[in-house]
């Protein structure tokens, strides 16, 4: 006998096989919807003794870098022989006190011993060779002018006798060919004379010329002289300068070539700072910039005087000098702690310096939630920085309290859950 089947109403036909594609469908629109809605954070569990907590605030920003640096004379000069030779003797002892012109060393130089004597030799043969020229010249010209008294004398004795003859001639006492004959002799006497004096001239320009150019030779030889015996007096070595005799490199019979650096001499009347800054600032770094020093209880001003343009392993070499008083017992090579201000104070959001830059770089920090249970990686963005503070530009506001000790041990967990 067959069984009538009831046909299921309300709430019973949910509960159907025609309804199983429907709580299919609303079974995956719940598991698309938790996975959109579930919070994907990864969450670390920490001790919360063992963080430094700090709190952002609105303050004034200091714009300085604090710098290390090393105290060193203002003027050192290297001690450099200007000639070559063997240490003779050393005459100062290292870190004296000298004064300048103070002989320091001795040195000698059998070379330069030997050129001087050629030198001289030289020269004094130089100067016996103008002596004699000298004395033929004046023989010469004394024979010149006796030839010019013979030649006058004969001229008027030719003279007389040319008259004469003429005299007679007129009168037809004696041939024409005597009268020609006396007045042929007395015209070549004074054609012969003329030369006589024309070389005469000529000879005394000679002279004068040639006696010029020995005599600027001469002299030229004695300013070499002079310049080589200046030489000599190089061979001992004196200071430049009024100061304190730093290491001196001569050893006793040492050989030392010219130019060699032997020892610095530094004036110890003023001081400079030398300092390592970071390539970060040398942007910012000129001279001009005023920086403190506290030393002893008591605070120094000092000028930025010198930034030198080569960067070395990632940083630059900058000179300081000691602005009115100086500390008490200054030495050469004390470390000196300087702040050098790089800019006026601003009001800006601060928080204290701390271990997180190292693994965050300052582009986001774990901000602490307000019922001090959980903290919160947040992105931020920091702008200047001195030794005791970041300033941040964006991502948090003041009174928020963010964790600034380091982050080693937090992997790359978005929460932090302070136990």
């Amino acid at each position: 006998m067959d069984r009538i089947i009831e046909k299921k109403t309300g709430w019973r036909t949910a509960f159907t096989k025609k309804a199983l594609p429907y709580w299919g469908g609303a079974a995956l629109a719940v598991f698309i919807g938790w996975l959109v809605l579930r919070d994907n954070s990864s969450v670390l569990n920490v001790d919360a003794s063992s963080l430094s907590i700090a709190d952002a605030q609105r303050g004034e920003f200091n714009d300085y870098i604090r710098l290390s640096g090393q105290v060193m004379p203002l003027v050192t000069i290297q001690i450099s022989p200007i000639e070559g030779g063997v240490v003779q003797e050393i005459l100062v002892e290292e870190g004296a006190q000298v004064r300048k012109g103070d002989e320091l060393l001795r040195l000698s130089n059998d070379n330069l011993e030997l050129q001087i004597l050629n030198s001289e030799a030289e020269l004094a043969e130089k100067e016996n060779l103008l002596r004699n020229t000298q004395i033929q010249m004046e023989q010469d010209r004394l024979q010149v002018r006796q030839s010019r008294a013979e030649l006058q004398v004969n001229v008027r004795r030719l003279e007389r006798t040319y008259k004469q003859q003429k005299a007679l001639y007129d009168e037809q006492l004696i041939a024409r060919e005597e009268y020609l004959r006396a007045k042929e002799d007395y015209d070549l006497a004074m054609e012969k004379l003329a030369l006589v004096r024309e070389k005469e001239i000529q000879d005394s320009l000679y002279r004068r010329a040639q006696v010029e150019r020995m005599r600027e030779s001469l002299d030229n030889m004695q300013l070499n002289m002079a310049m080589i015996r200046r030489r000599k007096d190089n061979l001992t070595i004196k200071a430049p300068i009024d100061g304190q005799l730093g290491l001196l490199d001569a050893v006793l019979g040492e050989s030392i070539a010219a130019g060699t650096k032997i020892g610095p001499i530094s004036n110890m009347e003023n001081y400079k700072i030398e300092a390592q800054i970071d390539e970060h600032y040398i942007d910012k770094v000129q001279p001009g910039l005023m920086a403190s020093i506290e030393r002893q209880g008591n605070a120094f001003e000092a000028q930025l005087r010198k930034v030198y343009p080569e960067v070395r392993s990632g940083k630059f070499k900058a000179d300081f000098k000691l602005m009115g008083e100086r500390p008490d017992n200054i030495r050469n090579g004390q470390t000196y702690h300087l702040n050098l201000q790089l800019g006026q104070p601003e009001e800006a959001i601060i928080i204290p310096r701390g271990s997180f830059y190292q693994k965050t770089g300052g582009r986001w920090i774990y901000v602490v939630e307000a019922n001090g249970q959980r903290a919160v990686k947040r992105e931020i963005r920091i702008g200047r920085q001195n030794p005791q503070h970041y300033e941040v530009i964006e991502g948090i506001q003041p009174g928020e309290r963010v964790i600034v000790s380091s982050y080693d041990n937090f992997g790359e967990n978005d929460v932090l859950v302070l136990k």
